[in-house]
């Protein structure tokens, strides 16, 4: 039996650009801020560390909502709350 993490703080959506461990993926968020002076957008992209419940199965490309937790280890402050919309990429 897995260990139940609250989550507070953040939650955002992003899409999952690496699967290589059973219980980690790494998610990349996109961040779109206008700037006025410029009169343009400014794309920015953060990747993070999620942990992944022994519950869900995840692939590459899909689109995933994301809480903030407790530390869980080193790198991981994220856990995967839902797949909001599964990948249509084949490998």
């Amino acid at each position: 039996m897995e260990k139940s993490y609250p989550v507070r703080g953040v939650v955002f959506e992003g899409t999952v650009i690496r699967q290589k461990t059973p219980m980690t993926c790494v998610v990349k968020r996109s961040i779109v801020s206008y700037i006025p002076k410029y009169e343009r957008s400014l794309v920015k992209t953060a990747k993070y560390a999620v942990h992944v419940p022994t519950t869900m199965k995840v692939e590459v490309g899909d689109l995933v909502l994301v809480g903030e937790t407790r530390k869980i280890s080193k790198t991981k402050n994220f856990i995967l709350i839902k797949v909001l919309k599964k990948s249509t990429i084949k490998e």
